[in-house]
C-alpha cells in the first residue's frame, strides 16, 4: 500500500511526498507534531500539516536566513533566535568563529524534544554549552528582556497561530529597541508567490523602523512554491555592499560569497512588492 504526506500549501496547492513510515505524532500544548520518513526528502518535521524542515533540504533554509546576516554583520558575539526549535538555525550560526553566546526562544518545548530524539542531523548544535534554550512566548522575551543582541534571528513558523504576531510592525519595533546600535534583524517571509500582501506589509514595517531594508530569495524544494523569501533590517551594515570576500570561510551547501550577492538580484515581480 502506498503511503503519502498531502500538505494544503494554499486553498488550491497541494505538496505531495510519498513516505515509508510515521515516526512520531503527539498533540502538544500549540500544535500537533510528527515527523515522517519520506523517499525523497529523508526525514520531514511537520507541524499542524506543514512542513518545516527536512534532512535533505534543511540546509538551504538554514544557511540563508543564518549567514547572510552574520556576514554582513561586522562581529556579530550575541545572537537571539525566535522560533527554531529544531536547531537547524543554531547549527550554521555556530559556525562563525566570533559568535560568542545564542539563545534560542521556542514556544513549545516539545519540538525541542522531539527534534533531539528524531533529527540529530539537525539538532546537534542545542548541546552546545554556547546555547541557551528558554521555552517562553517569543513576544512576550523581546518585551520583557533587558539584553541587547547583535543579531535577532525570526525563525518562525507559517503566520497562523502561535506565530502570528510575530509578523507585526509593533513586534518589529520592539525587536529595534532589544539590538545593538549596529544591529540586525532577520525575519523569513514566505513565499513571493503565495503570500504577497505578507511581504508587502512585511517590508513596508521594516522599512519603516530600519535605516535599512532589504529582501532576498532562496530555492526551498518542499516550502510552497519552492522561493522563499527574507526580510532584513539593518541599523548600520548594507548586505548588498559589505566587503564579503574579505570574510573568513564555512563549511556550507548552499551559501556561498557569490550567493550572497546574487540573492539579492530581485526579479521584476518581487520587486514590486517593495514598492
Amino acid at each position: 500500500m502506498e503511503l503519502n504526506f498531502t500538505e494544503k500549501q494554499t486553498k488550491n496547492v497541494s505538496f505531495t511526498c510519498k513516505i515509508k513510515r510515521t515516526l512520531h505524532t503527539e498533540k502538544s500544548s500549540f500544535q500537533e507534531i510528527a515527523v515522517l520518513e519520506t523517499i525523497e526528502f529523508g526525514k520531514m518535521l511537520v507541524l499542524d500539516g506543514t512542513v518545516q524542515t527536512t534532512i535533505e533540504d534543511e540546509f538551504v533554509y538554514h544557511e540563508m536566513i543564518t549567514h547572510v546576516p552574520l556576514y554582513t554583520h561586522a562581529e556579530p558575539k550575541r545572537i537571539l533566535v525566535i522560533g527554531g526549535g529544531d536547531g537547524g538555525t543554531i547549527k550554521e550560526i555556530l559556525k562563525h568563529p566570533t559568535v560568542e553566546s545564542v539563545e534560542l526562544v521556542e514556544i513549545d518545548e516539545r519540538v525541542v524534544q522531539v527534534s533531539k530524539k528524531y533529527l540529530p542531523e539537525i539538532s546537534y548544535a542545542l548541546n552546545d554549552p554556547r546555547v541557551k534554550i528558554n521555552i517562553r512566548d517569543g513576544i512576550e522575551h523581546i518585551k520583557n528582556i533587558n539584553t541587547k543582541y547583535d543579531i535577532i534571528i525570526i525563525d518562525s513558523t507559517d503566520p497562523i497561530g502561535p506565530a502570528e504576531g510575530l509578523f507585526t510592525y509593533d513586534f518589529y519595533s520592539n525587536i529595534n529597541k532589544k539590538l545593538t546600535d549596529t544591529g540586525i534583524l532577520i525575519a523569513q517571509t514566505e513565499s513571493p508567490f503565495f503570500n504577497k500582501e505578507l511581504i508587502k506589509n512585511v517590508f513596508k514595517n521594516i522599512s519603516s523602523i530600519f535605516p535599512i531594508a532589504k529582501l532576498y530569495l532562496a530555492n526551498i524544494p518542499t516550502y510552497p512554491s519552492g522561493l522563499w523569501s527574507f526580510t532584513i533590517g539593518s541599523k548600520k551594515y548594507d548586505p548588498t555592499v559589505v566587503n564579503i570576500s574579505a570574510k573568513y570561510d564555512i563549511n556550507s551547501k548552499y551559501y556561498t560569497k557569490k550567493i550572497h550577492n546574487s540573492c539579492f538580484v530581485l526579479p521584476e515581480f518581487v520587486k514590486e512588492l517593495l514598492i
